[in-house]
């Protein structure tokens, strides 16, 4: 790993505080709709790669496969998520697709987030949103 210039490492020291600042109030309201955020991040998962297999999902986010059970069997008793037949001939690999009700909620959830970084945005006088704006660019470069 190359040496980090120290402008990098102060931008970062600066960064990091508003970054869990506004992490954490997104947040604040995430149980309002009953999903605990592991669950979201699982269905997440989920509705972007259907079909998923409960060790992938593991694997991906680095949680045990029992761990990982348990909240699939909870979410399948909710109705957010149902396995799925399997597409090969091995029977025990099943795989997970959100259903209709675990699609909305992430959508529901989505909304709620969006509205709530909007609201705050609008707060903002138009300078610090459009200097938001121009360091958008350079956010989506880092590789993390």
């Amino acid at each position: 790993m190359p040496p980090i210039p120290s402008d990098a490492r102060l931008l970062a020291e600066e960064l990091r505080t508003p970054l869990r600042r506004i992490y954490r109030q997104l947040r604040r309201d995430a149980h309002d709709d009953g999903i605990p955020p592991l669950r979201k991040q699982l269905l997440i998962a989920i509705i972007d790669q259907p079909g998923i297999g409960v060790g992938d999902l593991a694997r991906q986010e680095n949680l045990r496969s029992p761990t990982i059970s348990g909240h699939i069997n909870a979410m399948v008793a909710a109705g957010l998520v149902k396995r799925t037949n399997p597409a090969s001939g091995d029977r025990r690999r099943v795989g997970l697709v959100a259903t209709a009700q675990g699609k909305s909620a992430i959508e529901a959830h989505r909304k709620r987030r969006t509205d709530q970084l909007a609201q705050a945005l609008a707060n903002l006088p138009i300078e610090s949103r459009n200097a938001i704006r121009a360091a958008i660019p350079a956010l989506n470069e880092l590789d993390l």
